[in-house]
């Protein structure tokens, strides 16, 4: 089991700035791609945005050029930077990982709240 604990989420208005925090409660983050999702209301959970052991980044079409993920090792943190907000990027945002060595099982974590005001 590897408990993931996200912080950070909140009400903003549109076109502001949120930070999304992940604690990995673990030994061997440096294992591990980390990753977000986001699910909105009545829809699927999406991907947002990766990173991986080797700090190798990706993001979804709808995110790039406004929000940065980024980990701290040491920390064993993940985050997730959040600019030029919109509406559309509301909903509950999830911290997910998995070791890159096995390709599974997936952790998730319990989720925190974006919600953006227009």
């Amino acid at each position: 089991q590897v408990p993931l604990v996200e912080s950070g989420g909140g009400l903003v208005v549109a076109g502001g700035s949120l930070r999304l925090s992940c604690m990995f409660v673990g030994r061997t983050f440096n294992h591990f791609v980390m990753e977000w999702y986001r699910q909105a209301p009545g829809q699927q959970r999406e991907a947002v945005a990766t990173v991986t052991p080797g700090s190798s980044t990706n993001y979804a079409d709808s995110v790039k050029g406004r929000f940065t993920i980024s980990r701290d090792d040491a920390k064993r943190m993940v985050y997730l930077e959040m600019n030029s907000l919109k509406p559309e990027d509301s909903g509950v945002y999830y911290c997910k990982a998995y070791d890159y060595r096995t390709g599974g099982p997936d952790y998730w974590g319990q989720g925190t709240q974006v919600t953006v005001s227009s």
